[in-house]
């Protein structure tokens, strides 16, 4: 079983699985902006999808809580890119694109 949490006293999301960190979502609360800088699955958990579960809960979150989200993490953006449901919740950095 796993489960995201909103970490903000490290600035992150985290993903666990049974009771474990699997892995994170670093981020930079910057006004209304939640700017994504960082995601990591530990190799551990690699291959059992927590990537995707990790960034479609602090997605979700960020969204519940009328933020926007800037993927400067390369690993964020591609799963954004694959779900433009998204996509009035996301600013691009200068020169990404969408």
């Amino acid at each position: 079983m796993s489960k995201v949490i909103d970490n903000p006293a490290e600035s992150r999301y985290e993903v666990w699985s049974d009771e474990k960190l699997a892995g994170f979502a670093a981020y930079d609360q910057r006004g209304e902006l939640t700017v994504f800088t960082h995601t990591e699955i530990d190799d551990a958990f690699a291959g059992q999808g927590l990537g995707k579960v990790l960034a479609a809960g602090a997605l979700d979150d960020v969204v519940a809580k009328g933020r926007t989200i800037v993927p400067v993490c390369p690993f964020i953006a591609g799963y954004l890119r694959k779900h433009p449901d998204y996509e009035e919740h996301v600013r691009w950095p200068s020169g990404s694109g969408a």
